[in-house]
């Protein structure tokens, strides 16, 4: 949103875009602004953003406003009086109490929000100012001492159910405490991207999301519902007992943005909707203060190097350069931990000096025999089957074995799924056997045909070092 001063009576507002500077923590919202001086922006804005949705309502009661808008009674009361004095705006209606007020726009008014609207078609919260978004982010950064952390307890409870080795469990803790970037490295369908979007869930503490950020006279729309995940309700309350927070920033969840072969240049900086008038964030911007994960690694819309390069300075600096109209460049933060997942050989996906700044690079590959069987137990109880140790054996020995396909996490979930779709189409209860998963196994279109049921096992089914069958060794 191209923002400038609307002419006519309004008095003028002696206002500069500032940030508001309250003695706030990290980790919650700023108090609620009590005056229009306290939003940080000048009072022609309020009164456009205003006008504009008064202009889209109609008859409009003060709450319904301040609901629109997030900002406080006494910050519009302060808007409108300055539209009712430049004949924008008049009383519409009162009731019982001083809440009780229903506004309007005069003709004048509606010819005004007219304009504003054609010039850009944003309507919905105020925006914070930049500043008050930097000084925010760097107050709620993982990397600030006194942090959280997550320790062993919390590691081991949160991937209790992937099997995962000891040793892949506490690199993966290690790489999250130092907040350095982290390359997860394996075949398709090792549980790469599952594992780092735990590793999203992982991160402690809320942080405070603005609806919209006020950049050099520009509107750019920041929250998106399905990145930034709300405060679980219990906190919310708390917060809202402890200080009347400022509506226009939502305490959430540190984010957990994932971009993948969609990414492409267009993407790493400020897109403006020419439709709306409005910017949209990066992806890159809209993960501050959390993870970004880079899925697919090599398989975006743009050269790997240059994707990295895009990101090199900012790791270093943590402030990132982005563009808006006319070329003009702001400095916004770049407070992530970078996450990287390829199915691609590192060394051949990231040159030396690259691959010397990623802080952790974590090979996840094929399950032992004995983790593939604890996961397909617990599949089978998810699915609600019943886990025949028979099956499991077939499937190890016969399919996996056979073939030569190595025991990846994603199997078993993918098997059973397959299995239940089978059962739906011919009208009969899914039940775990050799043929239903055989079945399953082939419809996944592999390379090499299962071998027949009477094919006797490959003799990888044999323990080295203790000679045990691996059909005594998984159960």
């Amino acid at each position: 949103m191209s923002y400038t001063a609307p002419t006519g009576a309004l008095p003028p507002s002696g206002l500069r875009i500032r940030a508001a500077s309250p003695d706030y923590a990290g980790g919650s919202a700023p108090p609620q602004p009590r005056c229009v001086r306290d939003t940080g922006l000048e009072l022609s804005l309020i009164v456009e953003l205003v006008a504009k949705a008064m202009y889209s309502i109609g008859k409009i009661h003060l709450p319904v406003l301040t609901g629109k808008l997030k900002l406080s009674i006494n910050v519009l009361r302060e808007a409108l009086d300055a539209m009712q004095a430049g004949h924008l705006a008049e009383v519409a209606g009162r009731g019982d109490s001083d809440l009780d007020v229903h506004y309007q726009l005069t003709e004048g008014g509606r010819l005004r929000a007219a304009e504003f609207l054609a010039r850009c078609r944003y309507v919905g919260p105020a925006p914070v100012t930049l500043q008050a978004y930097r000084d925010l982010a760097q107050r709620q950064s993982g990397r600030q001492a006194g942090a959280a952390q997550v320790g062993m307890a919390e590691m081991a409870a949160a991937f209790a159910d992937d099997v995962l080795e000891a040793g892949v469990r506490d690199l993966l803790g290690a790489a999250l405490q130092s907040r350095r970037p982290l390359l997860l490295h394996g075949p398709s369908g090792s549980g790469k991207t599952t594992l780092a979007r735990k590793l999203g869930r992982l991160q402690t503490g809320l942080v405070a999301i603005p609806h919209a950020i006020l950049v050099e006279g520009h509107i750019v729309q920041f929250h998106d519902p399905a990145v930034h995940i709300p405060a679980p309700p219990q906190h919310a309350r708390h917060s809202e007992e402890r200080r009347n927070p400022d509506a226009r920033w939502i305490m959430c969840q540190r984010p957990l943005v994932q971009v993948g072969a969609e990414l492409g240049y267009e993407m790493l900086d400020l897109r403006l909707d020419h439709a709306s008038g409005v910017y949209r964030a990066p992806p890159h911007f809209m993960a501050n203060n959390g993870i970004l994960l880079i899925d697919d690694l090599g398989r975006q819309r743009l050269p790997t190097e240059e994707l990295l390069n895009r990101f090199s300075a900012p790791l270093d600096s943590g402030c990132d350069q982005l563009t808006i109209e006319g070329g003009y460049k702001i400095a916004v933060p770049f407070d992530v931990t970078l996450v990287l997942a390829t199915n691609l050989a590192p060394q051949v996906l990231l040159d030396e000096s690259f691959l010397r700044r990623i802080g952790y690079k974590i090979l996840v590959g094929p399950l032992s025999e004995a983790s593939y069987a604890t996961l397909f137990r617990r599949q089978c109880h998810q699915h609600a089957l019943a886990c025949d140790e028979d099956v499991l054996y077939y499937l190890i020995t016969r399919l996996h074995y056979g073939s030569g396909r190595p025991l990846l996490a994603s199997y078993p979930a993918e098997l059973l799924g397959r299995l239940h779709d089978f059962a739906a189409f011919a009208g009969t209860t899914a039940r775990l056997s050799a043929a239903a998963i055989e079945q399953a196994w082939r419809s996944m279109a592999l390379d090499q045909a299962a071998p027949a049921p009477g094919a006797p096992p490959s003799p990888m089914t044999f323990s080295a070092d203790s000679g045990t069958t691996l059909y005594e060794r998984i159960i």
